[in-house]
């Protein structure tokens, strides 16, 4: 029996032309206040960028500064909107593979970094059936904790969120497209990776 054919495409750099979580935060807060955040969160990021302190806890500082306390419902609507963002930042040659393997009745996911919150709309829209990428945490009173609700889905985390997702190996053929050092364990990984194939 021919085995089916899952696809697997990174988000930031592989599909798009530029970083999503930076991009959105522009959308939902401006120019100026990404400024103030970084500067907020420098002492975490230089930690971070000097391998002192945790990749997801450097994220997590920066989501926090921005988003802590935000309704989820709020967060939400502006996942929503950021589609129309997310279609000009999108690679030509992207969306070209994207609508091939799915002409061909592959099952196309996205397995991101971001938050999975502002990548579903538009994976949606586009005929993309699944998305794992780092979701967030929310309290009791449906606000942002500014934590993350699983780990930073990137690197070795890729690979398990797969494996999670579809864990029958043997019985699917799988093709990955990344970019970047947090797609190689996935490329490698796969049956066949592609690495800056766009």
């Amino acid at each position: 029996m021919e085995k089916k054919s899952i696809v697997a495409f990174d988000f930031d750099g592989t599909i798009t032309t530029k970083d999503s979580f930076f991009s959105f935060i522009i959308f939902t807060k401006g120019h100026f206040r990404l400024l103030l955040g970084l500067l907020a969160c420098s002492f975490f990021l230089v930690a971070f960028m000097l391998r002192l302190y945790p990749r997801q806890k450097a994220k997590e500082k920066l989501f926090s500064f921005f988003y802590k306390s935000t309704p989820v419902d709020e967060f939400n609507r502006w996942g929503e909107a950021f589609m129309t963002k997310i279609d000009a930042m999108v690679k030509p040659e992207a969306i070209e593979a994207i609508k091939k393997h799915l002409d061909e009745k592959a099952t196309v996911l996205i397995v991101s970094a971001s938050i999975d919150t502002w990548i579903r709309p538009w994976a949606e829209k586009t005929g993309i059936s699944e998305v794992l990428a780092t979701r967030i945490e929310v309290d009791e009173e449906n606000k942002l904790t500014g934590k993350f609700r699983t780990k930073n889905c990137v690197r070795q985390e890729k690979v398990n969120r797969l494996i999670a997702a579809f864990p029958n190996q043997d019985e699917y053929f799988l093709t990955v497209y990344g970019n970047n050092r947090g797609d190689k364990e996935l490329v490698e990984f796969a049956d066949k990776g592609w690495f800056r194939h766009f």
